[in-house]
């Protein structure tokens, strides 16, 4: 299973590497040290704490996750392998995506609850909403 540092899991998380530091000393996230003593985050647990800060919506000073060039890089949060067709979840900070393709394509990627992954989004078709 694939590990994150801090820092990598402040950029799948779109907080600063201070936020998320601190989110593991309180305990928010889980934590182990490797061989050169750094902090490391399981990527299953990882994928888990990105669905719940994703749920608990922006904080008071929290600066909103935006994309560039419609790539949405994030951790995977579920994998649904059909016969033939997939549905891949990504988290990517307070954005949710969910792609359906094939299972050899998923296979190939050899993608898998927690490994970090970046959605791409091509649209002839773009809504957008004036709030």
């Amino acid at each position: 299973m694939q590990s994150y540092t801090i820092g990598q899991a402040a950029r799948l998380l779109g907080v600063s590497p201070d936020t998320a530091r601190r989110w593991a000393d309180a305990g928010r996230v889980a934590t182990h040290r490797d061989e050169s003593g750094r902090r490391l985050i399981d990527g299953r647990d990882l994928a888990a704490f990105s669905i719940e800060v994703a749920q608990a919506g922006p904080g008071e000073h929290e600066v909103p996750y935006t994309s560039a060039r419609n790539a949405f890089p994030g951790i995977v949060t579920a994998v649904k392998l059909g016969d033939v067709a997939a549905q891949v979840e990504i988290q990517a900070g307070p954005h949710r995506l969910v792609s359906l393709l094939t299972r050899e394509a998923v296979e190939e990627l050899g993608l898998e609850v927690g490994m970090q992954a970046t959605a791409r989004v091509k649209s002839t078709s773009v809504h957008i909403d004036r709030t």
